[in-house]
């Protein structure tokens, strides 16, 4: 599969985790968040200690989500997406988006090693879905 069926593949489902998701609103853990509720798609953030972000509950851990999702964003310092990678594979998430500065040589080999899709080193989702910073999420 190629970068843009893979692309397509990820956004063909409904429900996504965001991994490094962030209160700050000027990061893009942040900005990736809102583009998924901006979508009008459902959206599980994240943190190892936040509560809720953008009024969405977060979970800890991929282990902790509360209902299975298609697939799941990465905005996080490669040596954390490292393990994100494993803990994916564990819960049987297969589809990957390691936005840009996320991913390493190291997390790309072994997402491969374990069958997984992934998108990296390519467009931001940001960029592929049109994120609009002025855009208001529809609740």
């Amino acid at each position: 599969m190629d970068s843009a069926e893979r692309i397509e593949d990820f956004l063909r489902g409904t429900a996504y985790a965001v991994v490094g998701a962030s209160t700050d609103r000027a990061k893009y853990g942040n900005k990736v968040l809102r583009c998924y509720l901006q979508r009008g798609r459902r959206v599980i953030p994240v943190h190892p200690t936040q509560r809720e972000i953008e009024g969405v509950p977060c979970v800890r851990d991929l282990y902790a989500l509360p209902e299975p999702v298609h697939g799941v964003s990465i905005i996080t310092p490669p040596p954390v997406t490292e393990r994100v990678v494993e803990d994916a594979a564990a819960c049987g998430l297969t589809r990957l988006w390691m936005q840009p500065g996320a991913e390493s040589p190291r997390a790309l080999q072994r997402a491969e090693e374990l069958g997984l899709s992934v998108i990296a080193g390519g467009p931001c989702l940001l960029v592929v879905l049109g994120f609009r910073e002025d855009a208001s999420a529809p609740r």
